[in-house]
């Protein structure tokens, strides 16, 4: 396996701390509202790299946490907390708020078919955890308490900004303008760690602690909960793009201060989701949720195939236009699979050749376009039976986890021609079967009996599909 490390800012083997057992950590929503199809965008590819590496044959623990706490609207510790916002919208409370757009976001990623990780923790649920770290951090000199605030001391680090994206402007240490908003920072980049002072009065969810009632920073939980439930060496961290400065800067600043050694190997980041006029964001535009698209008459695995059409690493243009073109692809896709049989012995060479081949695509970095391509590959490869090319696609979804297998109930052109899919997949088989031997009697009396049905089949260079006569 060979990924982009967003830290090197290279293409890498892939080599885990301990043999092909992997700690995967994933930065989860903040349930203040539903999650916007961009935000979506990342748990997609996530969740495809967590499939990808099993099928690989890597052992993958994932965990990821639900902020229901202490994430300010502002990256920089200012703003007003994105929970309260939403508690404030929805004339509820901030735990209330929590339980109900996490469990939209589940649902959302039900129906993209996501993969709930194994350990889903809240952050409300790690605040010892949080309390230890921030103690420690404070004992060997990265923190400081000022204003009531306990912060993390940026200038102790000779390598704080990771990514190397930042201006040098923001890597200097002083008193600069975003500081104004927050008296207590010695450095612009410093972030608090614990607040008991801030600007809200009515903060609703606070908690003991040894400098006094308040609640966590934002950057905090990730360390905290990756630090509690995956150990103290993270292989794989993943996240949008936009998480990189500050939040897993500030993550790998604080993690490794407190660890005292290299904490977390490759950093996977997903790039944008785009349209005509800029990032994709709840405030900007119309906000494009799952449901909406739904409404549209989209289906959420016809905008999963739109996501898995390009790579995790460029930027996505997003427009309805773009995505009408998705689902007519999808549409032809599914129609393709649920006209294959079931027929023939597998070939178990030809089967392995385009396993190692869909394999090798997702080694080099998760070219999941590449791995598409091979799907179409098996599907119009002549030499293939219907057996083998079944398998095919039910071992690729595995990764790809877009339905293929599935019928779909409700919308199956099929149903609506009042004809059973294995029963027409049989004949359309059947007669591609005849026209190969060129026994073209039968070929034609099998067109002719479905056309006497109100079925007529349409041959192209991508196979034969059946519709209304």
């Amino acid at each position: 396996m060979k990924l982009y490390n967003s830290e090197s800012r290279r293409v890498e083997e892939f080599v885990p701390y301990n043999g092909n057992v992997v700690k995967m950590y994933t930065c989860g929503p903040t349930v203040y509202h539903f999650a916007h199809i961009g935000n979506l965008r990342s748990y997609i590819m996530e969740d495809v790299l967590e499939k990808a590496l099993r099928y690989l044959d890597y052992d993958v623990t994932r965990a990821m946490n639900i902020t229901d706490v202490g994430h300010l609207s502002g990256d920089s510790d200012d703003g007003e907390d994105k929970m309260l916002m939403g508690a404030k919208r929805e004339h509820k409370s901030v735990l209330e708020i929590a339980e109900m757009y996490t469990n939209a976001f589940k649902s959302d990623c039900e129906k993209l078919n996501i993969k709930w990780p194994e350990i889903v923790i809240p952050a409300t649920k790690c605040i010892d955890e949080y309390i230890k770290i921030i103690s420690t951090l404070l004992e060997k000199g990265y923190g400081y308490i000022s204003h009531g605030n306990v912060y993390f001391d940026t200038s102790k680090l000779s390598n704080y900004h990771r990514f190397g994206e930042q201006n040098k402007d923001d890597m200097m240490v002083g008193v600069r303008d975003s500081v104004e908003e927050d008296e207590g920072k010695r450095n612009k980049n410093d972030f608090v760690l614990w607040f008991t002072k801030s600007k809200f009065e009515n903060q609703a969810l606070k908690w003991d602690s040894p400098w006094g009632v308040g609640y966590p920073g934002w950057h905090i939980e990730c360390s905290g909960i990756s630090y509690k439930y995956l150990g103290e060496y993270l292989d794989i961290h993943c996240g949008g793009v936009d998480n990189k400065f500050p939040h897993h800067t500030n993550e790998i600043a604080q993690t490794e201060s407190f660890v005292g050694h290299k904490w977390c190997k490759y950093w996977f980041h997903v790039e944008h989701l785009i349209t005509n006029s800029g990032k994709m964001s709840k405030s900007k535009g119309e906000f494009l949720t799952v449901s909406l698209l739904e409404s549209k008459g989209y289906s959420p695995l016809e905008y999963r195939f739109f996501c898995l059409q390009s790579h995790y690493r460029k930027q996505l243009l997003f427009s309805y236009d773009i995505l009408d073109n998705a689902k007519s692809a999808y549409k032809k896709l599914k129609q393709k699979i649920s006209n294959l049989t079931n027929e023939g012995d597998l070939q178990k060479e030809s089967f392995d050749k385009y396993v190692t081949t869909f394999k090798d695509a997702l080694a080099n970095d998760l070219n999941t376009s590449l791995a598409l391509t091979i799907l179409y590959d098996v599907l119009k490869d002549g030499e293939l039976n219907g057996k083998t090319k079944h398998a095919l696609v039910g071992d690729f979804d595995k990764v790809l986890s877009l339905g293929l297998m599935q019928k779909d109930e409700k919308t199956s052109e099929n149903e609506d021609l009042g004809i059973d899919a294995d029963e027409l997949a049989t004949l359309i088989e059947k007669r591609a079967q005849a026209k190969k031997n060129r026994d073209f009697a039968t070929a034609d009396k099998i067109r002719d009996d479905l056309l006497s049905r109100g079925i007529r089949l349409v041959d192209s260079k991508d196979g034969t599909t059946a519709v209304k006569a």
